[in-house]
């Protein structure tokens, strides 16, 4: 196991159905699933703080994490799936993927945007049409996200996917002409907004019918 892996122990989870997941969440434990390629999916409970806890730490969501159910030799596994109670910003369920960490994966990450683009620093308008992009990696090389530094974005300029420089052992995947951020001209933002508006016509008298 790396140093660098998060490690989690859940419980087993024998018993299914909304009342015992209610029952299971009021504990203070979130339901989970580890999905393991041609193997029965193993059903477990973690503790919500501890989950919540590894989710958001320095690794983030991106981390390889070591499964332990009831004290078995620990599985490697990426995070698949989870669901959030957006109002109190509760784990709802947790869905991991065993891995095998010699066998390279392909997953999402985050594309993290730094800096002010020059053509912003003159009235332009900063659009980011994509977050995230499809990557391949080795499960230990997956980056917490793709970062791209846009100071030297002008007005009317296109940053692209091909553009992207992905880390050490990083495969970036997809359309290399997809657009990752752009940069619209101060002037065509307000013609666009005044666009938007129908004029009103000084002096104009109704139809008659």
């Amino acid at each position: 196991m790396s140093s660098d892996h998060v490690q989690l122990n859940a419980a087993p989870r024998t018993e299914f159905g909304s009342a015992k997941t209610r029952r299971l969440r009021k504990e203070g434990l979130v339901p989970g699933v580890l999905y393991k390629a041609g193997e029965a999916a193993v059903p477990f409970s973690l503790n919500h703080h501890e989950l919540y806890r590894a989710l958001h730490g320095s690794h983030g969501k991106t981390a390889v994490f070591e499964i332990s159910v009831d004290g078995a030799t620990s599985v490697p596994a990426l995070l698949k799936d989870w669901d959030l109670n957006p109002v109190r910003n509760e784990l709802l369920h947790v869905d991991f993927q065993a891995v095998d960490l010699k066998v390279v994966v392909q997953v999402s990450v985050p594309v993290v945007i730094t800096g002010i683009p020059a053509g912003v620093r003159d009235g332009g308008v900063l659009d980011q049409p994509v977050h995230e992009v499809m990557i391949e990696a080795l499960p230990d090389a997956i980056p917490d996200s793709i970062e791209v530094n846009v100071d030297d974005l002008e007005a009317g300029g296109v940053l692209h996917l091909s553009d992207l420089t992905a880390p050490t052992g990083v495969t970036l995947l997809g359309d290399g002409d997809a657009v990752i951020a752009s940069v619209t001209a101060a002037s065509t933002v307000e013609a666009a907004e005044v666009g938007e508006s129908e004029p009103e016509l000084i002096g104009e008298k109704p139809a008659e019918e």
